[in-house]
């Protein structure tokens, strides 16, 4: 299932705008949800929905709680929504193009070697 929201803003510091805790999903490609499998997860979020704690639990959805510090001064919030926007676009790149299992289940046996890629 994919991620039904991408940003999800936790709290933001009292009386200004120069910390908002968000919570960023990503999406999983299918052939690394085994990786990001965790049926105790929770998302930070409260009112996530059972379904959205299922897709964190299956490893289809990733969580990511950032805390995002714009400059203060004379941005509206729709500035800031962009620049929040803009750093979920930023880091779910990074996340996809990020692969540690790339290679995972690659073998050898004495004598040859058996590549498994995990894209």
């Amino acid at each position: 299932m994919a991620a039904r929201f991408q940003i999800i803003a936790l709290t933001q510091a009292p009386g200004s705008r120069t910390a908002w805790q968000l919570v960023f999903w990503y999406n999983v490609p299918a052939s690394r949800q085994k990786f990001y499998a965790n049926p105790a997860a929770k998302s930070a979020w409260v009112d996530a929905t059972g379904a959205d704690n299922t897709s964190l639990q299956n490893g289809s959805v990733f969580e990511e709680v950032v805390t995002y510090s714009p400059d203060p001064t004379g941005q509206t919030v729709g500035q800031i929504e962009a620049g929040a926007a803009a750093l979920w676009t930023a880091r779910n790149a990074a996340f996809q193009a990020s692969n540690q299992w790339a290679n995972y289940g690659t073998t050898f046996d004495g004598t040859t070697w058996v590549v498994a890629t995990v894209a």
